[in-house]
Formats: C-alpha cells, structure tokens, sequence
C-alpha cells in the first residue's frame, strides 16, 4: 500500500509569494520566559527546521493584563540578536481588543498592527491575521484595511484566523490581493476544518492553512476520554513503526491531508521543539489515516 511520505522543503504560503517551512513554532504560551530562554527556544526552533513563527498581540494576556507581552519580549530578543528576525517568517494577529471581545474596526486594526510593529521592534511583519471574526465589522472594510497594510509595506501578506467557511468567502470576494493564510483548529480531535468544507476551499482558492492546536489541547498526549484514548492508540500504531512520539504521528496525520496544513507546535519544552523534525520519518498509508479519523469520529465511514 503506498505511503504518504513528508518532506521538509519550504514551500509556498498561498499565493503570497512567501516561503514558509512545513511546520511552524508558536508563542502562545512565550510571554513568560526570560529573554536568554526565549532565545534558546527560537533558536531551538530554527534548529528543527522551522522558519515560521507564529504569535499575537493577545498572547500573554492572562483577562487582566499581560496584552503584548509575547510580543514585547519577542522584540527584545530582537534587540539583543537583531538577525534572528531576518531568517524567520513572522506572523502575528490582531483584532481582539480586551474588554470588547472582537474590534475589526479600520480604526482599531490599524492602531493595532502599530501597537504590534513598535513591540516587535520591525518595521514590517510577513503575515498579519485577523484573530478572530468580528460579527460588526463588514467584510469590505477589512479588507481595505487589509490591503492598505500591504500598501504601504508594513504587511507582505494577510490571512484570517477562526473564521467560518462564509466569513472566510464573504471577506475574500471583497479583497483585491490574496488571502494568504487561513488558521483554524485542526487535529485528529478536532475535525471541523474538514467536515465544514473550509480545506476544501483552501485547495480551492489556493490558500495556505495553519493548524492551531494540533495536539487537541493536550489530550493527544494524556487521552482522558474514550474518543481520545482510541485516536491515541491509532496514533501510536504509526508513531511506533517510525520511532517517533505520538505528538510527531499527530503533526504527521494533520500535514499528510492534500491541502498540506502546516501545524502550529506550541510546546515550550526545548526536548519536545528538538523533536519536531522527526516528522518526516512518519509514514502513513491510506488505512492508517483513515483509521485516526475513524477513531475521532467514533463510527465507521459511510
């Protein structure tokens, strides 16, 4: 039976023109470090072949303060090694305004991409996602936002994160440039990207997909449920046969789906971000993918 094999090149992020690494390396859980960890931690990252590095204006923030702080040390690590940021592919997101829940105003998106750029200590960002959709906003005024980010240099590329299937097309037919990156909750526990038709408009429309949360939460790692312990034991069918943890099987699953989603690997732990390039001894074949999903969706496939 043939096997879907992985491989490390770079490759296109949707029809940006930028050049990403198949995996990427988040900072959700970065605010905390000190600025020698930090470093170690990216530099750990580029190690593993990662070139892509994902992070947020919101990231840090605890719902009482802490907004921008994984940016704010992200610059500093900048500052002390001022070419750590021209090797990578920096992504970050905005329009999540505490106390409000969501602003995507004009307005507020472009103070925000400010904010985000003065934190940073750079002039431009490669990508910049709309974190989550905002139902008062109309999808035509973001998307002039959008592109004037571009226009005037301070953003390569844009994309959307946690939007629908018609959020993500009704934003879409108003942009004039396209929409590089669509950044959604994907993995062998969480389907939704699959059955809702979104990575199909991905290989529709060419757009590249970034999977948050690919170890559903933690529960790929320590199954607690029924359901998660059988996606587990489909995992490690893999994982054993390549020699690899079953976190490397789940990245492995999520990137052998043809629109090639790129996992977000949040773990902070220099052992585990070593390990990311340890993808590419995985091998699935047809039966074996098909058998995660079936144990994820409970019942046998039509």
């Amino acid at each position: 039976m043939s096997e879907i094999t992985l491989t490390p090149e770079l490759r296109p992020l949707g029809k940006s023109g930028v050049q990403v690494s198949p995996i990427a390396w988040g900072m959700w859980r970065f605010a905390t470090a000190t600025v020698a960890e930090a470093r170690t931690r990216i530099e750990a990252a580029f190690a593993a072949g990662v070139t892509l590095f994902d992070t947020a204006d919101i990231y840090g923030f605890d719902g009482v303060g802490g907004f921008g702080d994984a940016e704010t040390l992200l610059g500093k690590v900048f500052a002390e090694a001022p070419g750590l940021a021209a090797q990578m592919v920096l992504a970050t997101k905005g329009g999540i305004r505490p106390p409000v829940p969501y602003d995507q105003s004009a307005a507020y998106l472009g103070q925000a991409l400010d904010a985000s750029l003065a934190r940073l200590g750079v002039d431009q960002v490669d990508l910049y996602q709309i974190h989550r959709p905002d139902i008062l906003a109309h999808p035509q005024e973001v998307a002039r936002t959008l592109e004037d980010m571009v226009r005037v240099g301070k953003v390569r590329a844009v994309g959307v994160s946690n939007f629908t299937l018609a959020q993500t097309r009704a934003l879409e037919s108003f942009l004039t440039i396209p929409l590089a990156s669509l950044q959604p909750e994907l993995s062998p526990l969480e389907l939704g990207p699959i059955e809702t038709g979104l990575l199909d408009l991905a290989m529709e429309r060419d757009i590249a997909v970034l999977a948050w949360s690919p170890l559903g939460g933690g529960r790929i790692g320590a199954p607690e449920d029924d359901r998660s312990k059988a996606v587990a034991v489909a995992l490690d069918v893999v994982a054993q046969a390549a020699g690899v943890s079953r976190a490397a099987a789940a990245y492995a699953w999520i990137m052998a789906h043809p629109t090639r989603p790129i996992p977000i690997v949040g773990t902070q732990n220099l052992d585990r971000i070593a390990e990311i390039g340890e993808v590419y001894k995985v091998r699935f074949t047809r039966q074996s993918w098909y058998d995660v999903l079936v144990a994820s969706r409970g019942e046998r496939l039509p």
